[in-house]
């Protein structure tokens, strides 16, 4: 049984049956495609069963028997396999009177009737989808593990309604013991320091990856928008508004198109400046605007030089972006650091001193490079864009000697590159195990903060580690570690978010999980000071629950990073 190709799903395998008793029917999966596979059972046209294996790095050789009870009268039971790309090889079916009859009935598991995961539009904890890309080396997946914030161009995936006292986010989740991802939408009460059931706002059907992961926008009446991801030209995205303003309970559907990596940026005058990629040649960057959400301009390009990973953000009128290429269209090359704004909502595009820009941009040499990384055969990883308090740009980034995890590709350096008004300077904060150990910088009073995974964590040389703050008091040319926030973590933590205009105790929003192997993956928050942060709830019996608040050490420490 195949999942869908190109968008289209293929027929599921159905079974017509009519027997005056009820009949055990069963089947044997015999191996399961390396990138995992979900498979659903269906009864008479209802849910019945789903069932899912993780991917590895090699097919997997299930060699499982499964069974379950069919009534008597006239049915039908239908095997479908929903996510893109999974494949469920089955050899061989049964028809038996009992359990007892089956061969080898002793091993067999029976599938019992679930709720459909879906059919409420809530769930019943806060759980983060599990994620292996299947790309192996010696130290393990490019990137795996508690992949529910990810990716660092997914933007924003928080924002703060000073309105109604919120913070409303969003996340890619999933279901107890089912790993296909849920398009999850929730809010923080900081009020009442509580959260609601989170809403399942759409279903991808099987896929069980996170580059469908979504991002948040919120209009100015208040309407919270839900921008969620496609791949490529396989998997389509989706807009989608809330029926009331600052809620979350429901969704309208507002659009069907091809975007990945969705960055919708509101302006109260100008309505929405929506930053996203296009598989046209390889990963290319694109952009649209709308006044209200729902008539869009056509579809610009803004760059397509082999391919970009881009971050971007707003600052006022401004808008900026700043994104790597991909020689070759190979993204285990990505390299080069490139920087463009408008001012006037996608009108005109130009470099951090006002140069114009003719788009689109398809030359690696072009005004609007600030590093050339490939002269020093560095990889460059975009992670976050903040402003100074006079409006330039902050960029931060990783930079590494190769895509592959592991020791080989030391030094990993995270980089920043400040606009002073007249020039770029560039400054190493810290280093890291991990092309992928991204989090946030926040541009406070009189400092600035990076909150993310720096620290060594359980799962060495994996995707993510131990939380901390780095500090800066001279805007980034010197920075000190101040506070380790996570420690002796059973699950390394990853991906930190910086909701747009954060406040406390919801400053920053990230999840864990285990690169190694299949693990639960949960939801986290904290404050700026690092002293405190809160645990979203797993499991939750009523409609609210308190998060619960995470016992950590107080640790201070002071040192330079390597030159």
């Amino acid at each position: 049984l195949y999942g869908s190709r190109q968008g289209a799903l293929h027929q599921p395998l159905r079974f017509d049956t009519g027997f005056d008793s009820e009949k055990i029917f069963a089947f044997h999966v015999q191996a399961v495609s390396r990138n995992g596979a979900s498979l659903d059972v269906r009864v008479d046209g209802e849910f019945f069963h789903r069932r899912f294996w993780f991917g590895g790095p090699e097919t997997r050789q299930e060699e499982t028997l499964f069974y379950l009870t069919v009534p008597a009268g006239a049915r039908q039971v239908e095997l479908f396999v929903p996510n893109p790309q999974g494949v469920v090889v089955i050899d061989r079916y049964y028809l038996a009177g009992s359990p007892e009859e089956l061969p080898g009935h002793e091993s067999a598991e029976r599938l019992e009737r679930m709720e459909d995961p879906v059919k409420e539009g809530k769930d019943t904890g806060y759980r983060g989808i599990w994620f292996t890309l299947g790309q192996f080396s010696d130290y393990g997946d490019k990137y795996s593990g508690g992949l529910g914030t990810y990716t660092a161009n997914h933007i924003p995936l928080a924002i703060y309604a000073e309105e109604v006292d919120k913070t409303f986010f969003v996340y890619g989740g999933t279901v107890r013991d089912q790993q296909h991802l849920l398009v999850m939408a929730s809010y923080y009460d900081h009020a009442r320091h509580r959260v609601p059931r989170p809403t399942i706002v759409h279903d991808k059907e099987g896929v069980n990856d996170p580059h469908d992961n979504p991002s948040i926008a919120m209009d100015g009446d208040g309407h919270i928008w839900v921008f969620i991801s496609g791949r490529g030209r396989s998997r389509p995205g989706f807009k989608y508004r809330s029926v009331e303003p600052h809620s979350v309970e429901a969704f309208e559907l507002i659009a069907e198109q091809e975007i990945t990596y969705p960055q919708p940026w509101w302006h109260e005058e100008k309505g929405f400046l929506h930053l996203f990629t296009k598989y046209t040649r390889g990963r290319e960057l694109y952009f649209e605007t709308s006044p209200d959400g729902r008539e869009w301009s056509e579809d610009r390009k803004l760059a397509g030089i082999g391919g970009h990973y881009q971050v971007s953000s707003r600052h006022g009128d401004k808008v900026g972006t700043f994104f790597n290429r991909h020689p070759g269209g190979s993204v285990d090359r990505r390299t080069d650091l490139y920087y463009a704004q408008t001012t006037d909502w996608g009108e005109t595009w130009t470099t951090v001193d006002g140069q114009p820009l003719d788009l689109p941009l398809e030359t690696e040499d072009n005004p609007a490079r600030v590093i050339n990384y490939s002269e020093r055969d560095r990889l460059q990883y975009t992670v976050d864009l903040n402003w100074d308090h006079n409006g330039h740009p902050i960029l931060l980034y990783v930079t590494s000697a190769g895509h592959q995890a592991g020791p080989a590709n030391e030094p990993r350096f995270w980089e920043i590159a400040h606009w002073n008004g007249t020039e770029w300077l560039n400054h190493i904060v810290c280093r890291s195990d991990h092309n992928y150990d991204l989090g946030s910088l926040h541009v406070l009073e009189e400092r600035w903060i990076i909150i993310g995974p720096t620290g060594t964590g359980p799962q060495l040389w994996g995707t993510g580690g131990e939380i901390e703050i780095w500090e800066s008091r001279d805007e980034g040319k010197r920075w000190t570690k101040i506070r380790q926030v996570t420690v002796n973590s059973e699950r390394n933590h990853k991906y930190v978010r910086r909701p747009v205009n954060a406040r406390d105790p919801f400053f920053a929003f990230w999840a864990d999980g285990n690169p190694d192997e299949p693990s639960i993956s949960k939801l986290y928050f904290g404050e700026k000071s690092g002293l405190r942060y809160w645990e979203l709830p797993y499991d939750m019996s009523g409609d609210y629950a308190t998060p619960r608040e995470v016992s950590i050490p107080v640790q201070r420490s002071s040192f330079q990073p390597e030159p």
